[in-house]
C-alpha cells in the first residue's frame, strides 16, 4: 500500500512538472513569436507605371519575407501628394518612398540632382556608375545623414527625358510658350528656352493634355508615354533629350528602418537592386523598339547644331548650381570629370 502511495505521489510530482514544463514551453514559444512588420510605401508612379518600376520587386520582397514583413504599395498621390512625401515620411505617416529627391522636396542641397539634372547622364548605366564608382553614394549618405527622421537607401536609373507634345517641335523656337508637365529642376532649366513648367497631379496629366491645360510632357521617354497612355493624347515625340536617365531613390522612415531585422534589411536592399536591374532592360529595349515600331507618335528632331546650344546652356546651369553649396560643387565636379572621361573613351560610351 505504501509502495502504491509512493508511486502515485511520484507520478503526480512528475506529471505536474511535465505539465509545468509544457506550459512554460508554450509560454516561451508564444513570447518569442515575432510580430509581423507592415509598411506603407508610396511611389511617385501611377498604377500603370508602377507595374514596372516597383511592383515586381515589392511582390518579390513580400513573398521572400515569408510572413515576417509586408510592404503595402501605394501609387502617386494616393495617400500623400508627391510634393509632401518627404515630410510625411519624416512624421511616420508613411514608412517608405520611391521617388526622385527633387519631386518630394527633400530638404537637402543635393535634391536638385534628383530626377533630371540636364545632361549629367547620357545613358541609364551612367547613374549606377556615378554612385558606385565616383562617390555619389557617399555624398548622398552624407547629405541625408544630416536630416532627422529619414534614411536614404540608395539610388537607381530610370528612362531619358524627352518631349511628348500635341504640336510638332522642329526647332528651339517651337518650345516657346509651351505649357509642359515636367520635374522641378528640369522645368527651371527648360524655362530658359521659353518652356512654361506646369505642375499637376500625375493622374491628371492625360486629361490636362486633352483639355489644353498642357501642351506636352517632358517627364519621361517613349516607353512610359506608351505605358501610361500619354501616347494616346500627344502626337509627337522629340528624339532630343535633356537627360539620358532619371535619377531616383528609395527612402525609409528612420525609426521604422532601424526596427527592421538585419536579414530583412538585406532582403529589401536586394529587391531594390532587382528593381534597378528590371528598369535597365525594360527602358533600354522599350525606347528602341517604340521609336522604330511604335505607331502612335511621330518622331521629330531638332538639328544637332541647334541642340548643341542647349547642351552649352546646361554647363552654365551646372556652374550656377555649383555655387549654391560646397557639396553641390563636389557633385558638379564629379559630373564634369565623369563626362570628360566618357568623351575621351569614345564609342560606345559617348558618340561623336
Amino acid at each position: 500500500m505504501s509502495s502504491r502511495r509512493e508511486f502515485l505521489k511520484k507520478a503526480a510530482i512528475t506529471g505536474g512538472a511535465a505539465v509545468g514544463t509544457a506550459a512554460l514551453g508554450s509560454a516561451h514559444i508564444y513570447a518569442q513569436e515575432p510580430r509581423k512588420i507592415t509598411w506603407r510605401l508610396q511611389t511617385y508612379a501611377g498604377p500603370a507605371l508602377a507595374e514596372h518600376v516597383i511592383k515586381p520587386s515589392i511582390d518579390a520582397f513580400n513573398k521572400a519575407a515569408n510572413g515576417e514583413m509586408e510592404i503595402q504599395l501605394y501609387f502617386a498621390d494616393q495617400l500623400v501628394p508627391t510634393g509632401e512625401l518627404f515630410r510625411a515620411m519624416q512624421r511616420g505617416t508613411i514608412d517608405a518612398v520611391q521617388s526622385d529627391d527633387d519631386s518630394i522636396a527633400a530638404p537637402v542641397d543635393i535634391s536638385v540632382f534628383g530626377g533630371y539634372f540636364p545632361f549629367a547622364s547620357r545613358y541609364s548605366l551612367d547613374i549606377p556608375v556615378l554612385f558606385e564608382q565616383y562617390g555619389l553614394n557617399e555624398i548622398w549618405a552624407e547629405a541625408y545623414g544630416e536630416v532627422r527622421g529619414v534614411t536614404w537607401l540608395g539610388a537607381g536609373a530610370w528612362d531619358p527625358c524627352n518631349f511628348a507634345t500635341v504640336q510638332p517641335i522642329h526647332k528651339l523656337d517651337d518650345l516657346k510658350g509651351k505649357r509642359i508637365f515636367t520635374f522641378p529642376t528640369a522645368g527651371r532649366f527648360l524655362s530658359r528656352f521659353g518652356v512654361v513648367p506646369v505642375t499637376v497631379p500625375w493622374e491628371d496629366v492625360e486629361v490636362a493634355v486633352q483639355t489644353g491645360e498642357l501642351d506636352g510632357i517632358a517627364w519621361c521617354g517613349i516607353t512610359e508615354d506608351y505605358t501610361v497612355g500619354w501616347a494616346d493624347v500627344t502626337n509627337y515625340f522629340l528624339t532630343n533629350n535633356i537627360s539620358g536617365a532619371w535619377c531616383g531613390s528609395y527612402f525609409a522612415n528612420e525609426e521604422k528602418w532601424n526596427a527592421v531585422p538585419e536579414h530583412l534589411k538585406t532582403l529589401f536592399k536586394l529587391c531594390i537592386d532587382s528593381s534597378n536591374y528590371y528598369r535597365q532592360h525594360w527602358y533600354w529595349g522599350g525606347e528602341a523598339q517604340l521609336r522604330v515600331e511604335g505607331t502612335k507618335m511621330q518622331l521629330t528632331t531638332i538639328p544637332e547644331a541647334e541642340w548643341a546650344t542647349v547642351e552649352a546652356e546646361a554647363l552654365k546651369f551646372w556652374d550656377e548650381i555649383a555655387k549654391t553649396s560646397q557639396r553641390c560643387a563636389r557633385v558638379v565636379d564629379i559630373f564634369k570629370k565623369y563626362n570628360a572621361l566618357m568623351a575621351k573613351a569614345g564609342t560606345p560610351y559617348r558618340c561623336a
